[in-house]
């Protein structure tokens, strides 16, 4: 039967000529991700269960970057129980402090991920691997515990939509602005347990920083997976950083799809969400005057050297508000040196940012960005719930790396477009 991308390469890695929606497969996997929240519980369940060998060391990543560095007691001991099983099972993609990178900026950054692979992880984002071909999807601890003993992991085969992009982006208009609209014209259960298939001739107008923005929040509208045909710009990405031979996977002609979503790129304004759910969307036309306390430019989402670019070249020469914090994550150690190297450094911190080393840290409420009762954030990060960022009466409102720039600048949401 005709199949989707998703839907072959998890065929190829059940080892079956063809599979179908709803269908029960064990599959064989590239890698197994955990980070130093979710890596600990899977340990414990690694060991409660009597194992003692992983299956390969090679196909396993350990990356020290939610609490890290370490913001408390309880976050170095989870650190250390990491560090530990990674040295005793010699585990090749082990990355701490000094070296890690926000996980799904680093993975993709190293050649750890590649077209084509099927990989698990335990955090949710990491579906941000479909840009470059993979078929990648968060799951529980207990599924990477399975994995690291088994090198398997059993899926439901999703079916897909399809998402049609054509044309190209206005000048201030990223990847982040396509994904925000999209979740707001389907929701955040519009894709539930699908499979978002990125065609069309849009895409090549698209770069990999875009594509990986825009896979990494494909799971905030539900889906099991995002994910983006193999081209030019994908294999111009992946050169010189994978060193081991990948698969390219194409749709066939007459796949099925549960529906198709059409979207004129060149149509698309900056775009913000509003709290409490990525759903929540506004052009940047119809926010209104919405006053703030806080901006943070980072993140698995919009940590890339093109955001840092992007806002650097907006804060030059300008001073954030007074009213306002402004503080810029790079997503890796490359991508940090990069910025020095670029002078985008100089600009952040003459401009009054305070600029951090790579973790999650502020994202998802955990240390250095806190939001106190009644404060407003406006980030490039991935989600807005209730309490993400801090106290359950402070606000985030998501946006691309251009609009929290000059938000920072004006002390409110600001249109990246307008000048003074």
């Amino acid at each position: 039967m005709p199949m989707t991308m998703t839907q072959k390469i998890l065929a190829a890695h059940a080892g079956l000529p063809e599979i179908h929606p709803g269908q029960l497969i064990s599959t064989k996997l590239d890698l197994v991700l955990g980070n130093d929240i979710t890596g600990p519980v899977a340990i414990r369940e690694f060991y409660g269960a009597g194992f003692d060998k992983v299956f390969d060391p090679d196909k396993i990543a350990l990356v020290m970057d939610h609490f890290a560095p370490n913001k408390d007691i309880k976050a170095a001991e989870q650190c250390v129980t990491c560090r530990e099983f990674a040295k005793k099972h010699n585990l090749t993609h082990f990355y701490d402090v000094g070296v890690m990178g926000i996980e799904h900026a680093l993975l993709p950054e190293q050649g750890i991920v590649a077209a084509g692979e099927c990989i698990i992880g335990a955090d949710s984002h990491t579906c941000t691997y479909g840009a470059l071909g993979a078929f990648s999807t968060g799951v529980g601890s207990t599924d990477m515990a399975a994995g690291m003993v088994t090198g398997e992991a059993w899926f439901r085969v999703p079916d897909a939509i399809q998402v049609k992009l054509t044309g190209s982006l206005q000048p201030m208009v990223s990847g982040k602005d396509v994904i925000i609209h999209l979740i707001g014209m389907i929701g955040v259960d519009g894709a539930l347990y699908q499979s978002l298939e990125y065609t069309g001739d849009g895409v090549a107008n698209l770069t990999m920083d875009d594509r990986l923005c825009i896979a990494n929040m494909s799971i905030e509208c539900g889906a099991k997976n995002g994910i983006f045909p193999v081209d030019a710009v994908t294999e111009s990405y992946m050169q010189g950083r994978v060193n081991r031979p990948y698969t390219i996977y194409e749709a066939d002609a007459d796949a099925h799809y549960s529906r198709t979503i059409e979207i004129d790129l060149s149509a698309l304004k900056p775009t913000v969400s509003f709290p409490h759910l990525p759903e929540n969307t506004k052009t940047i036309d119809e926010v209104g005057e919405i006053p703030i306390n806080q901006v943070i430019i980072g993140s698995c989402t919009n940590g890339w050297l093109s955001d840092m670019k992007a806002a650097a070249e907006i804060f030059a020469g300008q001073k954030v508000h007074p009213d306002v914090r402004c503080i810029i994550f790079p997503g890796t150690q490359q991508i940090y040196l990069d910025c020095i190297e670029l002078g985008y450094m100089k600009t952040f911190i003459q401009a009054g940012c305070a600029v951090s080393t790579p973790t999650c840290g502020p994202c998802l409420g955990g240390h250095m960005g806190v939001l106190a009762a009644g404060e407003r954030c406006v980030a490039t990060t991935n989600r807005n719930f209730v309490g993400r960022m801090g106290h359950v009466d402070s606000e985030v409102y998501l946006a691309s790396a251009q609009v929290a720039a000059a938000s920072a600048i004006k002390g409110k949401i600001s249109d990246p477009r307008k000048k003074g």
